[in-house]
This record gives C-alpha cells, structure tokens and sequence, in this order.
C-alpha cells in the first residue's frame, strides 16, 4: 500500500493507479542553461526513490516515469549568445553535466526524456485546439491562454486572483486581453531560434510544453505528476488549465506531489540568489551516496537545510550501514522499511528502521530500495586511490619488519592525515577511510 500527499486535495490519499500494469510519473526535470545545484537534485532523488517504491510494490515493469528537457528558453538563449554559439551546444552541454550528476548520486534515467526542441509539433497541435475551444487567442504574433475561461483556474495553489497575478510575474502587454493571461506561444526576435506556425515564427511558452509532452507520450490523464514547491505556481497551474481545457475537462493528473526546497539559511537555494552549492563541487569531496542520504535524511515535502553537519551525518550513517551489510547478496526489504516509504515516502522513518535491522542481507536490500548501499564494502571504505595507499602500507609493513618504527610510524600518521585509518590484524593490515 502506497499513500502519497495529494497537493490538490490537501490530504494523503491511497494511492490507486488507473492500471496497475501501466502506472504513468512526469516529473519536471532541467531546464539545461547551467550547473544543476543541490536543490535542483532534490526532486531527482526523491522521484527516483519513489520510482523504486512502485516498482517493488507494483512490478519491475510496471511504471513509465517521464521527466523533461527544456531546452528552449530565454536563459538558454542568453548563454549561447554570449558564448557565440548555437542553443544547442549549451543545452547540451549542460544536459550531460545534469544526467552525470544525477547518475552520481544514484538516480537512475527515467524511462522517457522528452525534448521540447524535439515536441514543437504537439505543442502546436494543442494550443490550435485551445484556440478553437475559445480557451485562447492570438494577439499581435503571441498566442495567450484565456485565464477568464477556465472557471476552475487556481484550483491547485487556491489563491485568489489578485495573488495569482502577483505570483505570476505577469507581463503587462497592451496586446492582453486579461492581465492573468499567459502566453502559449511567442514571436521570435531576429536571429533567435524558431519555428514555423499558424501564427508565425516563433517558440512556445514554457508552461505548455508539459502538457503537450504528457499527451503526447503518457496519456491526457497521468497517474502522478511531482516537482517542486516553487512549480505549483504558475506552471502547474497553466498546465492544468491548458490540459484540462484542451481535454474537455479530463484532470491532468490524480496525484500532484510536491518536494520542498533545499535552503542555505532562510532562503531557498537558487541560481538567481547566488546561493548555491552544487553537485559537481560537493562530489569532489563527498561520495554521491552521501549526497543522497544527505537529501533523503529529511521528509521530502519539507525544508532541508543543507549543511556541512548534515552531510557528515549521512557519512557516518552509511559507515555504519556498510560495516552492518557486508558484502551479502541483498534480501528483500524489510517490511517495516517498505511500510514507512509506503506513507507518503517518509524516508526519515525507513532510514531509522532500517537502522535497527540486525540481518546484514535484509540491510543491504532494504537499503537498496532507497537507492543506497550500492558499493561493496570494501570498495565503499577503500574508496579512490587504493594503489597507492596498499603500496605505502607494503612500505610500512617492510619497515616494521626492518624495525624501523620512526618510519613505520611516520607512514601511519601520514595516512591518517590524509583520513585513511589502518587497522593492524594478526593476518595483516587493512584500512579505511574515516
């Protein structure tokens, strides 16, 4: 059994999927202009964690988990004219640099990756619909959702109007025929990437572009679609609206399940704060497993500081669970384990009871399903650089022998300053990382 946090309801619900053989995730992923920071890595993880939950619960086949690229947009643009370059190779560039940090961090690729450079043509297909269902209009080679049409707009962030506006940013354009109005479609500067449409050269809007990749690739209506807190509103407001009235009323989703925000203080972390720490930094020091319990180690819907404190914790926790585990094939997961990410993913309570585990096979397994414990024992206290530190240790084994303890003494300090800790045996010398 499955319970997950339902935004639009405000309530946890049962989870019950509309084919248990065929359970539908979209989850908003990159838009590719940059270094993913840690906060962006939140949602990564946590849908992986989840991906893994109904998999186990449900069958190895049994989900489609879609999260997409946006790799069309202002930011994007900016960068590659000021590097002089075409769009794409700083979309991908950056793409690759977000799947690498991901995949350090355990999350595995999503089933489906949709483009939206690569969707240009659903997208169009559904704004024409919204514009023949009186949901929207042209003005002046924009195209603009009719918020006035959709008598349930703000139904998932449930503020009223004037706070939609405010929240929204909205542009005031004389072309507007209602300030919460939003665009679907723009017209291209000159020289900027575009394509063709029935109304003129342009690009999309970011907020259609989910509700045109889901139709596409999942279905009009999703299991679960995730992503941040900051994305409730106004993305997936519009994308509700736009799918919902392009679809005759059917949901979008079921189950909208939002992740809390990352923060380095009082404020959320965010590229346009400049209060940022990424995962290409934090990776040059810490191992991705850690990074990953570190995320893990608060419940996902709320705030996570992130601390130096925090990640030395995760370390100290996945020592203790290695040391446990061994190096044991993995059983099935513990069912107390299973049962506390079964509520609404309340990974703090999985991690302490699978704390209290004494059968290494059922640590290692129940570990598994959190995405960690994924190395061998050895290899995760060994970590990097082994060579070296085994022919030091031969070094220090030869002049114990030679008795010359200064030597011997000198290689141990050495070592232990780099945070290697030998530990001497009547069979030998193994060592670890602190």
């Amino acid at each position: 059994m499955i319970r997950l946090y339902d935004t639009m309801r405000r309530e946890k619900r049962d989870f019950t999927p509309q084919d248990p053989k065929r359970i539908t995730m979209y989850v908003c992923g990159p838009t590719v202009y940059g270094r993913a920071h840690i906060g962006n890595a939140r949602p990564a993880v946590v849908f992986d964690t989840l991906a893994r939950l109904i998999r186990h619960t449900y069958g190895a086949d049994s989900l489609t988990y879609a999260r997409n690229v946006t790799d069309v947009d202002d930011k994007i643009i900016a960068a590659a004219a000021e590097e002089g370059v075409d769009p794409s190779v700083i979309t991908e560039r950056y793409e690759a640099h977000y799947l690498a940090d991901m995949g350090a961090l355990g999350v595995r690729p999503p089933d489906l990756a949709p483009h939206a450079t690569a969707e240009i043509g659903p997208m169009v297909a559904m704004i024409g619909e919204l514009v023949a269902r009186g949901h929207a209009y042209a003005a002046e080679g924009h195209v603009l959702f009719s918020v006035p049409s959709d008598p349930d707009y703000g139904a998932l962030s449930r503020r009223d109007r004037d706070a939609m506006i405010a929240g929204a940013r909205v542009e005031v354009a004389p072309y507007k025929r209602d300030p919460a109005d939003f665009v679907l479609w723009k017209p291209a500067r000159e020289g900027e990437i575009a394509w063709d449409s029935p109304w003129g050269r342009g690009r999309p809007g970011w907020h259609i572009e989910c509700s045109a990749m889901i139709r596409a690739h999942l279905g009009e209506t999703i299991d679960i679609h995730g992503g941040g807190l900051d994305l409730i509103f106004p993305h997936h407001e519009n994308e509700i609206a736009q799918s919902r009235c392009a679809h005759g009323g059917a949901p979008l989703a079921n189950y909208w399940v939002h992740n809390g925000f990352v923060d380095m203080g009082a404020e959320k972390m965010s590229k346009s704060l400049g209060n940022v720490v990424t995962p290409e930094v934090l990776l040059k020091k810490h191992k991705g497993e850690t990074l990953r319990l570190a995320l893990l180690s608060a419940h996902y819907r709320q705030p996570l500081p992130w601390t130096e404190s925090l990640v030395a914790q995760a370390k100290a926790t996945l020592d203790g669970l290695y040391r446990r585990a061994g190096d044991v094939t993995p059983g099935e997961p513990d069912a107390g384990v299973v049962e506390a990410l079964g509520d609404d993913l309340n990974t703090p309570l999985a991690l302490s009871r699978l704390g209290q585990l004494d059968d290494p096979a059922a640590v290692r397994g129940s570990a598994m399903l959190l995405g960690l414990l994924g190395d061998s024992a050895d290899g995760w206290f060994r970590g990097e650089g082994g060579d070296d530190v085994d022919a030091r240790i031969v070094e220090r084994d030869a002049a114990k022998k030679a008795r010359d303890f200064a030597t011997a003494d000198r290689i141990r300090d050495e070592l232990k300053a780099e945070g290697i800790l030998l530990e001497d045996s009547p069979t030998g010398t193994t060592w670890r990382r602190a």
